[in-house]
């Protein structure tokens, strides 16, 4: 049992993400955060052989062959005196839902940026949900075992592309095979760094850090001079850290490093324990589970992750993870209180309870059973259809967290299996991959098709292997007919109106919402004016 207060066990809680275009390093550098927490003995080479040399982040089949992250998973583990929740996201923009989802959880995210490539398409994207959210960025740029950018031209990039003021921590010396190590704002000590020898199987350690002024002999003729002058530049034209700044989202502290030879990383896991922020206070209502009698009208309310009332809610739902045991776990990420295993927590939007008997602490596939956790902590709660993507929870039942967004798929498809006698099976499996987010079920309320919709076809792709190896079930995925699918809105007489003269474009999603399935984005614009007391919405809130 803990000796510390709620309010102070949530202090010491960091709850970060990890975002990055695809193939800037991110997963390497989470299983090097992990290694530096002492939460792994070894980290796993991405493209190494054998089983043992895998990742510990990506742990589904489609992951280990293509040697990319297509789910967001969730570990933590425990490193001086602080409690790190750590959320590794898919970097690939067909997953781009997924990854707004995991963010809507974290209280800060790690954006690495390839040294030799800066800011690329997908790193903006994903920049532009954290500056919706107002979350603080940290930047880590990785890769500087190799050719690189001059640094100067990276920074300059960040400010004028991201509107966001660039504080250098550390400073690189040189980079690729003239690689010294880095040098310390402000204070002048420098980190060297070890080259990997020939031939060796692991990297050696780095040496110590000692001042600037005592590390000639890393250094060749005028590149320890070079590297005073560029400090004084540094200094001089870039801010200092602030923490306030930092925290309001308007400067991010970039540090440098390569996740791959484990260097610099002692020094950002460092700074996300000193500068991240803890679990802040989250805006809510209190409002009775529908169908309440002689309910109470509903009240915005704020929670304070110190209060006592255990709440939160789901971002995420997983199946699958234990293929043997059908097993289907919902990532429930704390907002207040203390949960303790065995609590009874009531579900807002259904006011159904929930005994939550078998908790769990990610490790990415790995688990173990939580016996209590506390604001700004992730827990799987097993469950059997009972928790949705953007469900709340809390011991009252009445507090409700807004919920999270479903944005209109961009690539809609029909899927069908193989063996006719398998299409319940199919439903099932269907229903089971959209509840979790992975892709959007449809279906149409004329004629037995199921129609899904995805972002990107890297989607379908990782559904039909899933359908494949979880559900046993060989998919066919065809062309559909429609284009866009947009959730309707209005009075119930112009719902009616509307879906009576289109009922064959009408179908209803998995929350039993009806959509319009349009044929081009034309028609879409088209019925708009035809029907201007009905609103065709791009996206909609679930939970």
């Amino acid at each position: 049992m803990s000796k510390l207060t709620l309010a102070q066990e949530a202090l010491r809680r960091r709850t970060f993400a990890i975002i990055a275009h695809p193939d800037a390093g991110k997963t390497t550098l989470t299983e090097h955060i992990l290694l530096a927490g002492g939460a792994i003995r070894a980290a796993g080479a991405v493209r190494a052989r054998g089983e043992n040399r895998r990742t510990r982040s990506d742990w589904m089949k489609i992951e280990k062959e293509r040697g990319i992250s297509v789910s967001a998973s969730v570990m933590t583990f425990e490193h001086d005196g602080k409690m790190f929740n750590l959320l590794d996201t898919p970097g690939h923009e067909d997953f781009s839902e997924d990854t707004y989802r995991t963010l809507t959880a974290a209280d800060c995210a790690i954006m690495v940026l390839d040294a030799a490539k800066g800011i690329e398409p997908q790193t903006l994207k994903l920049f532009e949900v954290c500056r919706l959210r107002d979350i603080p960025i940290i930047t880590f740029i990785n890769k500087l075992d190799r050719e690189a950018q001059d640094p100067m031209a990276l920074l300059d990039d960040i400010a004028s592309r991201l509107q966001l003021d660039p504080a250098p921590i550390w400073w690189p010396a040189e980079s690729g095979n003239r690689l010294r190590g880095m040098v310390e704002i402000g204070t002048g000590r420098f980190q060297p760094y070890a080259r990997k020898a020939a031939g060796a199987d692991e990297d050696p350690e780095h040496p110590q850090p000692l001042p600037l002024a005592d590390a000639d002999r890393y250094f060749e003729a005028g590149e320890q001079e070079a590297l005073a002058e560029a400090l004084e530049l540094v200094e001089g034209g870039y801010p200092a850290f602030d923490r306030q700044s930092f925290l309001e989202g308007h400067l991010t502290p970039v540090l440098w490093g390569s996740a791959l030879r484990h260097f610099g990383i002692d020094q950002l896991l460092a700074a996300i324990g000193e500068w991240a922020p803890a679990p802040k206070v989250m805006k809510a209502r209190k409002e009775a589970p529908p169908e309440t009698r002689n309910a109470p009208a509903p009240e915005d309310v704020t929670v304070d992750p110190g209060s006592a009332e255990v709440t939160g809610f789901v971002f995420k739902v997983q199946a699958n993870m234990d293929p043997n045991h059908r097993d289907r776990i919902a990532m429930f990420r704390m907002a207040s209180g203390q949960f303790r295993r065995g609590m009874k927590l009531k579900v807002q939007n259904t006011g159904k309870q929930l005994s939550v008997n078998a908790p769990i602490m990610f490790f990415a596939s790995d688990r173990e059973l939580a016996e209590d956790a506390f604001a700004g902590d992730v827990i799987g709660i097993p469950n059997h259809g009972v928790l949705r993507v953007g469900d709340s929870l809390s011991e009252s039942g009445l507090i409700r967290f807004a919920g999270l967004p479903n944005f209109a798929p961009e690539i809609l498809q029909r899927v069908r299996v193989k063996d006719p006698l398998k299409a319940k099976h199919l439903k099932k499996a269907l229903e089971g991959l959209a509840e979790e987010g992975v892709t959007q079920l449809f279906r149409p309320e004329i004629g037995s098709d199921f129609i899904v919709g995805a972002v990107g076809q890297l989607q379908f792709e990782v559904m039909a292997d899933r359908l494949g190896e979880e559900y046993g079930l060989e998919a066919v995925f065809e062309p559909s007919p429609y284009a866009e699918a947009r959730w309707i809105g209005g009075d119930k007489a112009d719902l009616e109106d509307f879906a009576g003269k289109y009922r064959p474009q009408m179908a209803r999603d998995i929350d039993d919402q009806p959509v319009f399935l349009a044929k081009s984005s034309w028609e879409t614009g088209y019925v708009g004016e035809r029907f201007p007391r009905v609103a065709f919405m791009k996206t909609k809130e679930r939970g």
